[in-house]
């Protein structure tokens, strides 16, 4: 099942080209400095600047995969396994399905906050005025994983579960060859046009 994995990296990767760097703290102020915010002279919305907009076929590819990663609706796949209470986990009791749980939602918060950082400003502010640049960076951070978080929750109420064939089929037939066309597209673009952020100027 290393489909949705290998998406995954290729989407880091484009977010990676446009930032030129792997420090995740270069990717948010890269997001500050660089956008559609910049481009049409308005620098104080923010949220144009994130990378969920000039990249959103890969917000889109990388939301579905966590979902894929850390086992929500509709990929539950493990536990659909006998269609009991938790799957695998039903045989459980106590502090090792305690552990099951809190192993699996700490996946889902890890790859809420990964999305984020890579796609939606990190700790950023969606609009640099006041009052919103009073509000401190974890406050936005956590609001904004929390509203990730949220989407993850919501995607199991109106999603059918997929099977084992559909996930490796959407993964290998789907995701994987639109993720690296978009990372040769990208990348020839960035080449040709010279854009992107290069540690302070865009």
């Amino acid at each position: 099942m290393v489909s949705y994995e290998v998406s995954i990296g290729l989407v880091i990767i484009t977010v990676l080209l446009c930032v030129g760097s792997l420090n995740l703290t270069d990717i948010v102020i890269a997001q500050k400095e660089m956008g559609l915010a910049h481009l049409i002279g308005l620098p104080q919305l923010a949220f144009l600047n994130w990378f969920f907009l000039p990249l959103f076929p890969m917000f889109v590819v990388f939301f579905i995969s966590a979902l894929a990663e850390t086992n929500r609706p509709p990929f539950d796949l493990p536990e659909a396994e006998s269609e009991l209470v938790a799957g695998f986990m039903v045989e459980y009791a106590s502090t090792p399905y305690l552990l099951f749980m809190l192993g699996e939602y700490i996946s889902i918060i890890m790859m809420c906050a990964l999305t984020t950082i890579l796609f939606l400003g990190g700790w950023a502010s969606p609009i640099d005025l006041p009052p919103f640049t009073w509000i401190p960076g974890a406050i936005w951070f956590i609001l904004k994983t929390s509203l990730v978080f949220f989407m993850i929750a919501m995607v199991k109420a109106f999603v059918p579960r997929y099977r084992y064939d559909q996930l490796m089929r959407l993964g290998w037939k789907v995701f994987l060859p639109l993720s690296l066309a978009m990372v040769i597209i990208l990348a020839f673009i960035l080449q040709l046009t010279g854009w992107g952020w290069h540690g302070g100027v865009a």
